[in-house]
């Protein structure tokens, strides 16, 4: 008896994450997935016998809407963009933290942090005001060194690259603090023993940070792609899609279909098709990262 419980106290422990798990992660999968094959709206909620099989319908619509390659096309623009632009900031921030006094670092730590546990909200009324076309603090700016305005939020490009701007900004505390949790955790050894054999900063860095911080830099990356793969707060608050749907992402295009034209079963779909589409991407760098260690 006593050894049956010692195998079963594991499953103990562990048995209430993987409810959690199965309720609020796996089993939406499949929910979300039966219902992309229904044509269900708000009306189907309620009266179940109104929805109707679609079979695969919904997935042939969606390759023909025009709004929804664009949504396609807007995150996969976002994610290479933002995705590089997210990691090297943070990497360098951090990396420049770890160079300074202790007092000095811990406090540009926390404002770092700050916009990351910062409201979305509060946080798109200030950039609401910094991107104003016409009293905006940038063209301000701008302005001092005769430089036109800018249409910051106006034009479908040049908006696609301020919410990056805004998105990077936001984003950096949280991985700024694992690359400098890594940086902290290479041996001192290492780089005493390169300066006696006389390596300069930069083959120190090349040869030493970066190969110790290596899984840091993985799950940094695979986390921030992840993440801008489901970009949804800064179109939403910023420019809900606009203008011309030039700034609407795949995530934002899900909510508008399923909590703004009560069409689940589309949103389904649409749902179903990004989820397939981060894991894909997960998938290829768990493969590069195992390429890299058999190296």
């Amino acid at each position: 008896m006593t050894k049956w419980k010692y195998k079963l106290m594991p499953l103990f422990f562990i048995g209430p994450a993987v409810l959690l798990l199965m309720v609020f992660s796996f089993a939406p999968i499949f929910l979300s997935l039966g219902i992309s094959f229904t044509d269900l709206t708000l009306i189907g909620l309620a009266d179940w016998s109104k929805v109707n099989f679609v079979g695969f319908e919904n997935f042939v619509k969606l390759f023909q809407d025009e709004v929804f390659l664009e949504s396609i096309f807007n995150t996969f623009f976002y994610v290479i963009i933002g995705v590089p632009l997210a990691v090297s900031s943070s990497l360098v921030i951090a990396l420049l933290l770890s160079m300074v006094g202790k007092w000095l670092s811990s406090t540009f730590r926390l404002i770092y942090y700050m916009p990351s546990v910062t409201n979305i909200v509060a946080i798109a009324v200030v950039w609401g005001f910094l991107y104003n076309q016409q009293y905006g603090l940038f063209n301000y700016i701008l302005s001092l060194v005769n430089i036109q305005s800018v249409p910051w939020l106006e034009d479908p490009l040049v908006a696609k690259f301020s919410l990056i701007i805004l998105a990077v900004w936001k984003s950096n505390g949280v991985s700024m603090l694992i690359f400098l949790a890594a940086l902290q955790s290479i041996p001192r050894d290492y780089y005493e023993a390169a300066d006696i054999d006389g390596a300069n900063r930069w083959q120190k860095f090349f040869k030493i940070t970066l190969p110790s911080m290596s899984f840091a830099t993985f799950f940094v990356t695979v986390t921030t792609v992840i993440g801008w793969l489901q970009f949804f707060e800064e179109p939403f608050v910023m420019t809900d899609g606009g203008p011309l749907n030039g700034t609407n992402s795949m995530a934002l295009y899900i909510y508008q279909r399923g909590f703004e034209y009560n069409d689940f079963g589309y949103a389904a779909a649409a749902s179903f098709v990004l989820f397939i589409i981060v894991i894909i991407a997960t998938i290829i760098q768990f493969r590069f990262r195992k390429k890299d260690q058999t190296l």
